[in-house]
């Protein structure tokens, strides 16, 4: 499962799930105002306290042209980072020093601790300089490699739906590529697989919702997110980004990797309610044509198998189903494709649809080998990260080949991660760590503490005697 996303990404989520339906469906002139309006005066959950509130018109009205005018606009709609976000404070040489001897005299303190007793030090001695924060004393030790070390190991502990009865109505999405309807349909008919074996195929469609496109169908041995998202992006090479998408609530309709996929792409995801397959018409209209026309078209054939399939099912959506006059529409599927407004998008790289459709994660580095885990497949993280306790990755849970190393406010790719490789690894090679000092030699402990030794001089100044009665050797 994935992690909760940042605060940064909620309200990214959220100010697009406010303005996505003007951006599926764009309001008639004269009426976004209208619709603006109607929106200042809803009561929204927060994304982060979850409590009602309200937005001001111009708010929403700024969300909106900052979302339509990008061709990324779930990237517009994110806060921006501050500017001088990742970048420390410089520390004065002198406690930078300082802090190295405590560090190397107690290195198992906590950095609460390494502060509190700095507090103590640096008022005593003037030419340090001021005294720095805790998060910048907290940033500095983590940046060059100076982490609490343990002590001592220890033990690792290990309905029915409510939804209550609406009436049913006919829809339509005003644009094309507004609204696309994704669904799967288990074949009548079973082919010969490679293996000399009899399976049901499976069967992806990906409809245009107003044009009746079918934006991509192919035929698949399994009904997983792998294969929904192997239809999914080359639809969207072949068409241009929707909208929004509509579905049932299978399991690879709202798998991670599927769900995250879309929000990256700012597209709406919106499934259907249980036990309401009406929902989805369209797709089961075009099923129904696909059993009574191209399967029967078939019948002929004795060995089918997936690949004639395929081939058979591209030729006759392209030259049957889209030259054909809809008896809804009174066009054909391509016809009104061509001549009607579309609102899509372009579409990104195969390379980016890729990575945009995985699952997001955090795991903690082990400091022992600099290696985490996905799943039961352990990954290397390059050494230069070693300082790194928490990495952000994404992956794929059907492919343990690689994942990415992000980087957690911006989701820039900053590594790929392979596996560990023991057999590379048993060639004996490794290269030194050499670890960012500021001083060379390396100091002892200096006796007492500085919070204690003050703790100490305060209770003397009180001038109360030490409150035990020594104990009398016999």
């Amino acid at each position: 499962m994935s992690d909760r996303p940042s605060a940064q990404k909620r309200w990214a989520h959220f100010r697009f799930s406010v303005v996505g339906e003007l951006l599926a469906a764009p309001s008639a002139s004269g009426q976004l105002q209208e619709e603006l309006a109607r929106l200042s005066e809803k009561a929204w959950r927060h994304p982060i306290t979850k409590k009602p509130v309200y937005f001001a018109f111009s708010t929403i009205q700024r969300w909106y042209y900052a979302a339509l005018a990008a061709n990324d606009p779930l990237g517009a709609l994110e806060r921006r980072s501050r500017s001088d976000s990742g970048r420390a404070r410089a520390m004065p040489a002198g406690i930078g020093a300082l802090v190295l001897e405590q560090y190397q005299g107690h290195p198992t303190w906590s950095y609460q601790l390494h502060y509190d007793n700095l507090a103590v030090v640096v008022p005593e001695r003037p030419e340090l300089g001021r005294l720095p924060s805790y998060s910048t004393l907290r940033r500095f030790m983590v940046a060059h490699g100076w982490p609490k070390q343990r002590r001592s190991r220890t033990r690792d502990r290990t309905s029915q739906s409510t939804q209550p009865a609406r009436e049913k109505r006919s829809f339509e999405a005003e644009y094309t590529n507004g609204l696309w309807h994704l669904d799967f349909h288990h074949g009548s008919r079973k082919i010969l697989s490679s293996t000399g074996t009899w399976e049901v195929p499976i069967l992806l469609a990906i409809l245009d919702d107003h044009s009746r496109l079918a934006c991509h169908v192919q035929w698949y041995l399994q009904e997983t997110a792998e294969c929904l998202i192997h239809g999914l992006i080359q639809a969207f090479i072949k068409r241009g980004l929707c909208r929004s998408l509509l579905s049932d609530n299978g399991s690879a309709m709202i798998a991670s990797e599927t769900s995250e996929g879309l929000l990256r792409l700012s597209i709406v995801q919106r499934t259907t309610l249980p036990k309401s397959p009406y929902q989805n018409g369209k797709q089961e209209v075009f099923f129904a044509q696909v059993e009574a026309r191209l399967l029967a078209m078939l019948e002929g054939h004795a060995d089918l198998d997936l690949d004639l399939l395929n081939r058979a099912t591209l030729a006759w959506v392209e030259m049957g189903y889209h030259r054909r006059v809809h008896r809804e529409t009174g066009q054909t599927p391509l016809e009104r494709f061509l001549e009607s407004t579309s609102v899509s998008r372009t579409c990104p790289s195969l390379n980016d649809l890729r990575l945009a459709f995985t699952a997001g994660t955090k795991r903690t580095q082990r400091q022992g080998d600099g290696t985490i885990s996905l799943d039961g497949t352990r990954f290397e993280i390059p050494s230069r990260f070693a300082h790194l306790k928490r990495i952000s990755v994404r992956y794929q849970s059907w492919d343990k080949s690689t994942a990415w190393m992000v980087d957690e406010r911006s989701g820039v790719v900053l590594e790929r991660l392979y596996p560990v490789d023991k057999v590379k690894n048993a060639s004996g090679i490794r290269r030194p760590i050499r670890p960012q000092t500021i001083t060379e030699p390396k100091v002892e402990g200096t006796g007492i503490a500085p919070l204690l030794r003050k703790h100490m001089a305060d209770y003397a100044a009180t001038g109360l005697p030490p409150a035990y009665l020594k104990k009398e050797t016999p």
